[in-house]
């Protein structure tokens, strides 16, 4: 088994935070974006994965040390990893050909901006299983199409009539992807664009008209990361998770003087809490000092300092140094508000 990382998107709408790190390594409740989806799949699959292939974009941006994460995260999963470029943005189709030399036998595509909970069979019989979420307002999202054996006909985007509840997440499995690769070719060849791009959903419904049969894999949760407001959200509900399933999460090597954490909140070994009160639902990086402070509902990663500050909903980023009377606040790397 195979899992295709499509991560080659700058992060526009999480800028600052992804002016110096790619959105797919952002942390959240302690573990980068992408390390929790590559390892929740592989929990689900259950089977080896014997090579995960991201496809990154700019090497000045996605450079060797993001490479060599990455290569460390497959590694952990007893994978070999495989390094591709998507140089331009021409859409999730072209992104997933980028990786080309991948695209065969089973595999599993997961768009890295998205984080799942989830707990089924997968249908490995299938040609294709696409993954979704029951949503309440199927209108705003894209939604598949069911007949009476369940299986999925068509995919309808932000249907202004009902269609069905079930929404696509970014993930899907394929028997052979080599059939995707197939009809991804015949649409790059044959210029089919939709909004500006190569899209996966022409070579999925090529798929689907050739008789190949799709079926659905819900998940119980689907967790954003697009922007600052939802990926504290997403840390606040992924604490939660992670706590009732008994992971811990507070380090034995903090330094804690005069100060409370209420749970649940991960801290990372060489944080220093003096005269402060963390919780609940706060991700504190490695090294981040924080002082007279109240902290609750946010991300503060690596080597941050913090002092007399409340701060809720907040995501302050790595080495930066915030000291005022502030709450709502979004800084990126090396920031300082005095």
């Amino acid at each position: 088994m195979k899992i295709i990382v499509p991560m080659a998107g700058r992060g526009s709408r999480l800028r600052p935070h992804t002016l110096t790190i790619p959105k797919p390594l952002i942390p959240v409740a302690g573990k980068p974006i992408v390390h929790r989806l590559v390892e929740d799949i592989a929990a689900i699959l259950n089977d080896p994965i014997d090579e995960v292939a991201f496809i990154l974009g700019d090497p000045a941006f996605f450079g060797e040390d993001v490479e060599k994460e990455l290569t460390t995260l497959a590694q952990g999963l007893g994978a070999k990893a495989s390094i591709y470029r998507q140089l331009e943005p021409k859409g999730t189709g072209h992104a997933i050909m980028c990786a080309e030399d991948s695209l065969s036998g089973p595999a599993v595509v997961a768009y890295a901006d998205t984080l799942i909970r989830a707990d089924f069979n997968l249908d490995k019989e299938a040609d294709s299983v696409i993954w979704t979420k029951k949503v309440e307002n199927p209108s705003a999202y894209g939604v598949v199409k069911l007949n009476d054996q369940d299986e999925i006909v068509e995919l309808v985007e932000k249907p202004e009539t009902f269609v069905s509840d079930q929404a696509v997440i970014g993930i899907y499995y394929f028997k052979d992807i080599g059939v995707l690769k197939e009809e991804l070719q015949y649409v790059l060849d044959n210029d089919i664009i939709h909004g500006g791009e190569y899209q996966i959903n022409d070579g999925i419904k090529r798929m689907m008209a050739s008789g190949k049969i799709f079926k659905t894999g819900t998940v119980d949760e689907w967790m954003d990361c697009g922007n600052k407001e939802v990926t504290v959200e997403t840390n606040k509900k992924m604490l939660s998770f992670l706590q009732d399933d008994g992971t811990t999460l507070v380090s034995e090597e903090i330094t804690k003087e005069d100060s409370t954490i209420i749970a649940p909140c991960f801290i990372a070994e060489g944080v220093v809490l003096k005269n402060s009160t963390v919780g609940p639902h706060v991700s504190i990086g490695k090294g981040t000092i924080i002082e007279d402070s109240h902290v609750s509902n946010s991300i503060i990663q690596k080597e941050a300092t913090i002092k007399n500050a409340t701060l809720e909903n907040a995501m302050i980023g790595n080495y930066a140094t915030f000291h005022g009377d502030f709450t709502n606040v979004s800084i990126g790397d090396y920031s300082q508000l005095l």
